[in-house]
């Protein structure tokens, strides 16, 4: 991505966000905290950010 001209552009970051939880609760935060330096260097460069993930596996029939 550092190549990229990211000034004033829309960028759509698909990040794998679906951390484990456990009553409710993250019990581990490293995937969130492992997406903030792409996050952070889009916004730095300029561009709006979008970001895009889900929560958990789907389940048939849904």
């Amino acid at each position: 991505m550092t190549d990229l001209e990211l000034q004033g552009k829309r960028v759509l970051i698909r990040e794998d966000l679906n951390v484990p939880i456990k009553n409710g609760i993250i019990t581990s935060d490293a995937r969130i905290l492992a997406a903030i330096p792409t996050i952070e260097y889009a916004l730095k460069a300029g561009a709006r950010v979008i970001l895009m993930s889900h929560l958990g596996r789907p389940i048939e029939g849904n």
